[in-house]
């Protein structure tokens, strides 16, 4: 695509992250009735011992706070594509039932995928790795730049944050792009290809551990603008296919790197207990500061995620869904999250220092 005919969008969801006035300009309060409504459903759940596998919108019925959860499924889908929810009941239960609550109202927004080779449909995001790059990143402790995950949505709920560093962080698709379109054009053919993807260990027996074809980092579907980027599993992916990425290439990536952690356009905050974030994956990147957790494993950071196919989901190009619609990662016994591999795992640092100059170019701020 010639670069002329790249065109700025105007969007809800191509905000900046100094258009919300900190977290109180994002999150949703929940009421009395939001929290009764979540226990009614609970104590239905449990009473007809139904497993939290099995749980659906059906059998999880939230009828009270319908045209509530409506609103922030049409916000997350067609709006600024992220809402964050304070007061989840978490006080004074038990991690069991909290992640009942968690489930079913998850299964209003679409249905939970697994998550790992472990078939974990609701992950439990706790230090395992510390530091380990070997290790899936909701299961270690170290810094992971901007990026999306291989689901339609994606939500997490804090237990409990880290004793320092877990910061939490968002940067609207729709505002890069646009900020390439303004500054940086050339850029944006190289973006649209993509790379293929390194699938770290989880492909299923008889695949490739690579991607046969290139995931477009951006796409066009429909009239949406969409995203797909993990750079350590594209470097990967090049390093194992033993093809070279060329000095365009990497300039490209660096500049989507430089401005998805710009303080104009990522917006961060702390997760604390009872806040739920619910992001469209394909319009909302999301990052975590590295952490240092408490000696005391009562206090250690938990978080409960979910991947979420969307009832109705968003129509992307071919070969950006990387796993089954339905399914995601493919349950495989004795497997764990650990790559186990020999290519070697790719180290993205935050782009603080290289990005400095570039965003003064931009006039965004480094």
């Amino acid at each position: 695509m010639a670069t002329s005919e790249y065109r700025v969008i105007e969007h809800p969801g191509a905000w900046k992250a100094t258009d919300f006035k900190g977290k109180d300009g994002l999150a949703i309060d929940l009421e009395p009735r939001h929290v009764t409504a979540l226990e009614a459903a609970l104590a239905g759940v449990r009473d007809a011992g139904i497993a939290l596998d099995d749980i659906t919108r059906e059998n999880f019925p939230l009828d009270d706070i319908a045209a509530d959860i409506a609103a922030w499924r049409a916000e997350v889908m067609e709006g600024r594509g992220i809402v964050l929810l304070r007061g989840f009941p978490i006080d004074g239960r038990s991690v069991e039932n909290i992640g009942l609550m968690y489930f079913g109202l998850g299964a209003h927004f679409g249905h939970a995928l697994s998550q790992s080779v472990m078939g974990d449909r609701l992950g439990h995001v706790v230090n395992i790795g510390d530091k380990d790059s070997r290790e899936r990143a909701y299961r270690n402790s170290r810094e992971l730049t901007p990026h999306t995950d291989a689901s339609d949505l994606i939500a997490m709920l804090c237990l409990r944050p880290a004793k320092s560093g877990g910061v939490s962080g968002y940067a609207s698709i729709y505002a890069i792009y646009n900020e390439l379109v303004r500054h940086d054009p050339d850029y944006l053919d190289v973006l649209f290809r993509g790379f293929p993807y390194h699938r770290f260990g989880e492909q299923e027996p008889g695949e490739p551990p690579v991607t046969t074809h290139d995931v477009p980092i951006l796409s066009w579907c429909e009239g949406r603008l969409s995203g797909a980027y993990i750079r350590a599993y594209m470097e990967m992916g090049l390093e194992e296919l033993g093809r070279a990425m060329s000095d365009h290439e990497r300039a490209a990536l660096d500049a989507l790197d430089d401005l998805s952690c710009s303080d104009d356009l990522l917006f961060q905050t702390l997760l604390e207990p009872g806040e739920v974030t619910i992001i469209n994956n394909y319009t909302v990147m999301h990052t975590r500061t590295g952490f240092e957790d408490d000696d005391d494993p009562a206090k250690k950071r938990h978080l409960l995620r979910l991947w979420l196919s969307a009832h109705e989901p968003r129509p992307v190009v071919q070969g950006v869904r990387r796993y089954d619609l339905h399914q995601g990662i493919a349950k495989q016994a004795g497997q764990t999250t650990y790559y186990t591999g020999e290519t070697p795992t790719v180290d993205v640092p935050r782009p603080a220092a290289r990005g400095a100059d570039h965003l003064a170019d931009r006039g965004i701020n480094g």
